[in-house]
C-alpha cells in the first residue's frame, strides 16, 4: 500500500513540474502579444496555472518531509 502512495506523490510532482514549464512558457509568450485583452487573458491564465503547479509541488514536499503521524486515540484501544 505504501508503494501506491509514493507512486501517487511522484506522479503529482512530475505533472506539476510539466505544467509549470508550460505555464512559464505561456507567461513569457504572453508578453509578445500585441492585443491588450489577449495579453490579460494569457497572463492571468498562465499565472493561475503556475500557482496550481506550485501547490502540487508544495504538496509533494510536505508529504515527503512532514509525513502524517499515526495518532492512536486512547479511547479506541480500550
Amino acid at each position: 500500500m505504501n508503494v501506491f502512495i509514493w507512486i501517487k506523490n511522484i506522479l503529482i510532482l512530475l505533472l506539476s513540474l510539466f505544467f509549470l514549464i508550460i505555464g512559464v512558457n505561456t507567461l513569457l509568450g504572453s508578453y509578445r502579444i500585441n492585443n491588450p485583452m489577449e495579453f490579460v487573458m494569457y497572463f492571468f491564465s498562465a499565472s493561475l496555472l503556475i500557482l496550481v503547479c506550485l501547490v502540487g509541488i508544495i504538496y509533494f514536499f510536505c508529504r515527503v518531509f512532514f509525513p502524517k503521524k499515526d495518532i492512536i486515540n486512547e479511547d479506541e484501544t480500550s
